[in-house]
């Protein structure tokens, strides 16, 4: 039987692209198989999505036109040589392999001219409120871009930008979310500090992050315009921002971005 696309990998990013694109409808179930090492993996895609799945990646990538790699970086030479003999001259590699370049894969399957689409999502995708870049390889078309669009776009939001940017993308919305993890943590262990218990300082920390995210999604105002409607002058929440500014938080932000940002070009390949 012919697949639309194979998912080299069945981790949990792995299945929530898969979730989006059933949800969606841009493929069936049917239209999909999907390749791990791990039974329990292969397990719950065949039991909960109802997508065939096999444990060599050699096999399902040569059953399909497009492949979706999403394996750890470590173990990328090893899939790219198991999977090369086996995948089509003319497929589409999508790639969200963290700091693995497009020219990485293309050097790699030389032999075949294949079409790379690089992408960096990240873990929001779970719940379908994710924020990926893309780009294309050097041999990636305009329907090729516009696929991975509509897949990755099927779980949250997407944006195209050049390659040398990717690493950028990395350390905004791609560790982000770690981010937001650790200021609710911070914020928790506050309200622990002036005598709230464990439990409610944590279901308030969580609760305000996840409506001030609503709020972002929703509203139409600017980052800065959201942050002023809250902060009355002379209140409880201008003081904050003053202890914050005072503190050099935005600075802190910017230079834990940069430390991502250089780390992903040290990583990359």
């Amino acid at each position: 039987m012919a697949y639309e696309l194979a998912l080299i990998g069945a981790g949990n990013m792995a299945e929530a692209i898969a979730g989006g694109i059933l949800k969606s409808g841009i493929y069936s179930a049917r239209q999909l198989i999907a390749s791990d090492l791990s039974p329990d993996r292969r397990t719950y895609f065949t039991n909960r999505l109802g997508i065939r799945t096999v444990a060599q990646s050699s096999e399902a990538a040569a059953l399909a036109p497009r492949l979706l790699l999403a394996v750890k970086p470590q173990s990328i030479d090893e899939v790219l040589a198991e999977v090369s003999p086996h995948m089509r001259d003319n497929a589409l590699v999508m790639t969200i392999v963290a700091a693995i370049s497009t020219g990485y894969i293309e050097a790699y399957l030389v032999d075949k001219p294949v079409r790379v689409v690089r992408i960096m999502p990240n873990t929001p995708m779970l719940v379908g409120a994710g924020a990926s870049g893309i780009c294309g390889g050097r041999l990636a078309t305009p329907e090729d871009l516009q696929l991975v669009e509509k897949i990755f776009g099927s779980c949250g939001v997407v944006a195209e930008m050049p390659e040398d940017l990717m690493n950028a993308v990395t350390s905004l919305s791609g560790s982000g979310p770690a981010y937001v993890f650790y200021l609710a943590e911070a914020m928790a262990h506050a309200g622990e500090k002036q005598g709230l218990s464990s439990e409610v300082a944590a279901l308030l920390a969580r609760h305000t992050i996840i409506g001030a995210g609503r709020l972002l999604e929703q509203s139409p105002d600017s980052l800065a315009e959201l942050r002023r409607k809250v902060t009355s002058p002379g209140g409880f929440t201008a003081a904050a921002i003053e202890a914050f500014d005072a503190s050099g938080l935005a600075q802190s932000v910017e230079l834990g971005m940069n430390a991502a940002l250089q780390r992903g070009k040290e990583l990359s390949r």
